[in-house]
Parts: C-alpha cells; structure tokens; sequence
C-alpha cells in the first residue's frame, strides 16, 4: 500500500501566446511525475484521443506531445498545485492548493477551459472559477481507471473541444 504524500506539481503548464483552449487535469500520477510530463501513464487514453480528434498520429515523445497541443491551439494544465496522495488514486487526493491559472489566462487566447474528470471540474469549480469567472466544462476521464468509457466514447463527448 503506498503512503500518504504531500506533493508539489513538478513540472510546468503547457501553453503558448495563440492557445484558445485549455485543458485541466487533477494531479499528475506517478507516472507523469516520473516522466515530468502530462498524461505519462501508457495506459492513459489522453493522447490517442487528442490524436484521433485531430487525425494525427498518436505523439510518443515529450516533444511530439507539445508540438501537437501547441500546433493545435490547446493548453495544459492541472486543478491541483500540491496536495496530499496515495500513488495516483484521485479518491485518495486531500489537502488541496489549487493552481493559479493567470500565468496562462494573461499569457493567451484561452477562453474556454475543459477539465479531464469529475476531480479536476470539482477543484476547479470550487477554488478557481471564483477568480477567473469562466465555467469549466467537465469531460470524462481519459483515465484507465474510467473503465465505463470506449476510446470511442471518449473521442465523441471530447470532440467538443474542437467546437468554436
């Protein structure tokens, strides 16, 4: 059983001056902290459905994955800046500091915001959306653990993202 951890979010969002819409996770998994980078887990379905959206080819390195977010107009970034955790169990997530997300809201075009999962819309509509007064739209999880969502699935009810 892993222990309880307070963390720190260790890697930075991803976003440039033309992205249009943001994307917000919870907290990143083991994984991702392993690798210092969004959605690490191989069995995370982020970056195939972010493809098939697109009709590119699924990004294998970190530098794939931020050409095709950039190249694309989307940012990334999560609810949570640090919190207590067990693993990458977003059930297990307490002592919760949320992001600051002006770096990214002052720094862009972003004027729609999306959160991967019920934890990340939870955080964000609670400690964010008083600041920034912009609803989220709450997505299902790209998660192996959302077992109740196809690929297929995801890509429908994602493909909103693309709507303008």
């Amino acid at each position: 059983m892993s222990e309880m951890k307070k963390i720190a979010h260790p890697f930075s969002p991803l976003f440039d001056e033309d992205s249009r819409v943001l994307i917000l996770g919870s907290f990143p998994s083991v994984k991702s902290r392993e690798a210092m980078f969004f959605y690490g887990h191989p069995q995370n379905r982020f970056w195939k459905l972010i493809a098939a959206l697109y009709g590119e080819d699924v990004p294998e390195s970190i530098e794939e994955k931020k050409n095709l977010i950039l190249r694309h107009n989307l940012a990334l970034w999560d609810s949570i800046k640090s919190c207590t955790i067990t693993g990458s169990s977003d059930s297990s997530v307490k002592d919760v500091v949320p992001n600051d997300l002006a770096e990214i809201l002052d720094n862009s075009k972003v004027d729609r915001i999306f959160c991967n999962g019920a934890l990340s819309h939870k955080i964000y509509m609670k400690h964010i959306y008083p600041t920034t007064k912009t609803e989220a739209i709450k997505l299902p999880s790209t998660s192996p653990a959302n077992a109740a969502f196809s690929l297929e699935r995801l890509i429908k009810e994602w493909s909103k993202i693309k709507d303008n």
